[in-house]
């Protein structure tokens, strides 16, 4: 299994990257154009990382750094990841995450967080399972 984070110059496999998390969380997926892809890939700030073998996804994660004000620091949320449903419970997801957190950390960031519904026993159950500390917090979206 390769990963490999997306930058400039992978735009069909960021758009297959794309399409294989919004298969896997049965999302309708909207069609991106060359220039969105582009726009996302080019910022230093995103990430796409994908998880290939034998020339297919298997899943990948997209996360964004966030500059915080309490100190000079960033921490990466993590937005989504997924890993199509035949290659789960293989380690893929598992080392999704541990590439981030090595990025990271090579780039001197050391907190990575995501949300997980409180609902989503498969979701809380990966987390844990990979080292994360769950805290309790209740986001609101304003549609």
């Amino acid at each position: 299994m390769k990963l490999q984070r997306l930058a400039a110059g992978d735009r069909e496999l960021a758009r297959e990257m794309f399409r294989a998390l919004a298969e896997t969380f049965e999302e309708d997926e909207h069609a991106l154009d060359d220039a969105w892809i582009d726009q996302l890939l080019g910022r230093q700030d995103f990430w796409a990382i994908a998880a290939c073998a034998n020339g297919e996804v298997l899943g990948g994660l997209t996360a964004h750094t966030l500059p915080m004000t309490r100190a000079a620091v960033y921490e990466i949320f993590i937005y989504d990841i997924a890993v199509k449903p035949a290659h789960q419970r293989k380690g893929v997801g598992a080392a999704l995450v541990a590439h981030l957190r090595e990025r990271a950390a090579a780039m001197g960031i050391t907190n990575v967080f995501v949300p997980a519904d409180n609902e989503d026993a498969h979701a809380l159950d990966f987390y844990r399972a990979i080292g994360g500390q769950a805290q309790a917090v209740t986001m609101f979206t304003f549609p």
